[in-house]
């Protein structure tokens, strides 16, 4: 078992699942762009989160996927497993597996669809960071999960050390200002991600440790500079990379015919295949693949951002 023991943070990103037309896992496609990741510098990776189809995935592709990870990165970067499932003793399963195949730290939502309240979210926290030895990081994804982490419990939690920090996918910029501010006054008991792709600079100047951006799948290098500047202090740089990633983003409002999911993470499969990272885009079922249309479009954004010619 494999345990995180220095501070983490950085680059981050999400690793997006590749699979075959046929829906199944596409190994070669997921490794090739693992290594890409590593080759870029990124400094770290969360597998099985939102962009990797943590909730989504069978028991055997969740296998499949940690393994593989495992088998590639091979120690190389600390390795961040999702484990998102409804309940307190689904998510411990789920933690079990991720600790006997490489995990250096696991990355979980509020329970959901039983919704209970901001206690029972404590209590949820507390029990997995007693079923584990790993580092617990919260995700907070209330769009998904319909209960937004107060960062009052989020705070307390780290002091206590059952939480080892978060990974923001709120959407309330004003919120993790506060929650930044707060987690400084009480000594950075959490590390603090933003997971949101066009405002990694905003969270990085509220003193965020660092980002997981979907959209590093598409361009790791370009965020890798964006936090190399900012530990340079070259702010200057950090806006300028992020308005640049800010329009490589649009990728993802070129997809109409989908929403949400579909059309964030379906955008990123298609820009991974464009640049032949990936063999097909398909999506998970029943999310249909973009259109040809939306790939064109796709097309265009990635030959103004100079990642295709």
């Amino acid at each position: 078992m494999n345990k995180l023991t220095r501070r983490l943070s950085g680059v981050i990103p999400p690793v997006v699942i590749a699979r075959h037309e046929d829906g199944t896992l596409d190994s070669a496609s997921y490794r090739r762009n693992l290594e890409r990741l590593i080759d870029a510098k990124v400094h770290g990776l969360f597998i099985l989160g939102s962009s990797g189809e943590g909730a989504f995935v069978t028991d055997s592709e969740r296998l499949q996927i940690l393994r593989e990870t495992a088998d590639v990165v091979a120690g190389r970067l600390p390795v961040l497993v999702g484990c998102i499932e409804t309940q307190t003793a689904k998510v411990i399963e789920a933690v079990k597996v991720a600790e006997d195949n490489g995990a250096d730290a696991v990355v979980v939502t509020a329970p959901f669809y039983a919704l209970g309240g901001e206690a029972q979210v404590e209590q949820h926290f507390r029990l997995i960071h007693a079923a584990t030895s790993l580092p617990v990081y919260a995700y907070d994804i209330p769009v998904c999960v319909q209960a937004k982490l107060g960062a009052d419990m989020l705070i307390r939690l780290g002091q206590e050390g059952v939480l080892a920090g978060v990974k923001d996918s709120s959407g309330d910029d004003v919120e993790f200002r506060f929650l930044a501010q707060k987690n400084e006054a009480a000594g950075h008991p959490l590390l603090l991600f933003t997971g949101h792709e066009v405002v990694v600079d905003g969270a990085y100047l509220s003193g965020a440790d660092g980002s997981v951006p979907g959209l590093a799948n598409v361009d790791p290098d370009a965020y890798v500079r964006q936090w190399d500047a900012y530990q340079a202090g070259d702010w200057e740089t950090v806006r300028a990379e992020q308005n640049r990633l800010a329009d490589l983003m649009l990728i993802a409002s070129q997809a109409t015919s989908v929403t949400g999911f579909g059309a964030g993470v379906g955008s990123f499969k298609v820009a991974l295949r464009l640049l032949g990272v990936f063999e097909s885009a398909t999506m998970p079922d029943p999310v249909p693949q973009l259109t040809p249309e939306e790939v064109d479009a796709i097309r265009v954004v990635l030959v103004a951002a100079g990642l295709l010619e």
